[in-house]
């Protein structure tokens, strides 16, 4: 990377600054299962959905318009957050453990974090910070891949499962969290957890993650929430089945695939909402404790919202696709990060290009630690971007060799700049979009722009040479495309 040794050097000076004048800020991250970009109401102020807290810490901190996921499904999006590697490198490509094939069979791929990943969790641990994990792990399903063998000292809920065992309510069958009385809320009973945790740990330094389970499915949200929204959606003259149209198929059989072109469904909308009233009971609680000026917050999503199967939950328009595709609605996602180092105005809007694998420098950059580049060897602090600078960054990447639950095509993709290059594994053909005048990744430029296309395929395949990267399999006799065959 042609700015690896630059941004150290920004990164240990940006350091140097924070010890001055703050002594161990804490770090509280939240993730969000399948949350799409459009699903925050700082990013659609027309979204269906009301998310107060979010928009509040929008309003505090620096919101990321141009920020992605590593990958449109959650595993290797998640690995991405703890250890600032792309998900190619360890082979970790899909959920865990996806096994969908489609003309050909998917790329073989690791389904645990390897055991010798150094996780921002040791990281921070190492440096004297007290560490805890609540919520969805889906990181490996053997106990000891789960987040007390992975930096986190405290571990409330997570462990291999993808979704809730026992659904959004108690009794929630879940081998890492003690039961609650019938019928508590999951998300309030997370979000109480990373309160009390902050509160023993007050004097700090903590770092405390609170990844929802929600709002993956099951669709499960207390019903005066649900009919609120079924209010809403009648007033609003919504339909709450929703509006659909055809999109592509990629699944080898004749039935039409369909995309959800309009948000309204009341069950989805209720656990917005109910995600979003726990993310405001943490950060009332750091405001209650005093710590709002010690405590760096981090929200995101592991990846694009639902839209294309499994219940259709949400639009992600004006973006295309959904989860499990690699158009901007299945990686783009939300991201806010508030930090008493910043020096941007509260409520600012940055546009330039991040990724999951950003977080790990970004987060070492804000709490005053040194860069540890041999580890997040893919990640960029965005510490500078905060402060009103500018930082220089090559092109981003995605490889996904599966074909997904939500009917997205195996491919791999780069963003450099304005320009966003797709490949597909099947037969190898290549779009580019231009994200700054084409949003929606609708006029494929590929044809129009011919030296531009083998500019990026060089470049991307470079970079999955450098990853060994893996590809489709054979099925039926069947070979699929291989690069330069």
């Amino acid at each position: 990377m042609r700015y690896a040794l630059s941004m150290a050097i920004v990164g240990t000076l940006f350091a140097f600054t924070l010890h001055s004048t703050h002594a161990a800020p804490n770090l509280v991250m939240i993730v969000v299962d399948d949350l799409g970009w459009a699903d925050v109401g700082a990013n659609n102020p027309e979204t269906f959905y009301e998310t107060p807290s979010i928009d509040r810490l929008a309003a505090s901190g620096v919101r990321f318009t141009n920020a992605y996921a590593t990958c449109p499904v959650c595993s290797p999006s998640r690995y991405s957050l703890l250890t600032g590697r792309y998900p190619a490198r360890a082979y970790v490509t899909d959920w865990f453990t996806g096994d969908r094939t489609g003309r050909f069979s998917h790329a073989p791929y690791e389904s645990r974090l390897p055991a010798n990943e150094f996780t921002i969790a040791e990281a921070l641990k190492e440096a004297g910070y007290r560490t805890f994990f609540a919520g969805k792990w889906h990181l490996g399903h053997a106990e000891e891949d789960w987040p007390e063998h992975h930096g986190f000292e405290v571990n409330r809920g997570g462990h291999g499962a993808g979704s809730p065992p026992g659904g959004y309510f108690a009794p929630y069958k879940n081998p890492c969290l003690a039961e609650g009385p019938a019928g508590e809320h999951l998300p309030r009973r997370l979000a109480r957890a990373t309160c009390d945790f902050i509160e023993a740990h007050q004097e700090g330094p903590f770092f405390a993650c609170l990844w929802f389970y929600e709002v993956h499915n099951p669709r499960q949200a207390p019903e005066e929430l649900i009919e609120k929204y079924r209010s809403k959606a009648a007033k609003l003259g919504l339909d709450p089945k929703g509006s659909f149209k055809t999109c592509e198929q990629v699944w080898p059989v004749k039935a039409a695939r369909h995309v959800r072109v309009e948000q309204s469904q009341p069950e989805y909308a209720a656990m917005v909402e109910s995600m979003d009233i726990a993310v405001g009971t943490v950060l009332d609680k750091l405001a209650a404790l005093g710590l709002d000026d010690d405590t760096n917050v981090v929200f995101t999503s592991d990846n694009g919202g639902l839209s294309t199967a499994e219940g259709l939950n949400t639009s992600n328009l004006p973006l295309a696709g959904g989860k499990g595709w690699l158009y901007e609605g299945g990686v783009r996602v939300p991201l806010i990060v508030r930090s008493p180092a910043a020096t941007s105005k509260p409520g600012s809007v940055c546009d330039a290009p991040t990724t999951a694998t950003d977080l790990y420098p970004t987060s070492l950059a804000l709490l005053g630690l040194a860069p540890r580049p041999d580890q997040h060897l893919d990640g960029v602090s965005m510490a500078p971007l905060l402060k009103d600078e500018r930082i220089e960054r090559g092109p981003m990447y995605w490889h996904y060799p599966h074909y997904s639950n939500q009917g997205g095509f195996p491919g791999s993709a780069m963003r450099d700049g304005r320009w966003k290059l797709i490949q597909r594994h099947e037969d190898g053909r290549v779009h580019l979009y231009d994200l700054e005048s084409d949003i929606a990744e609708q006029q494929d430029l590929a044809e129009e722009q011919p030296e531009r296309v083998a500019q990026m395929l060089e470049q991307l395949e470079a970079w999955r040479l450098e990853v060994d990267a893996r590809f489709l399999e054979p099925k039926g006799g069947n070979k699929p495309w291989r690069p330069g065959g």
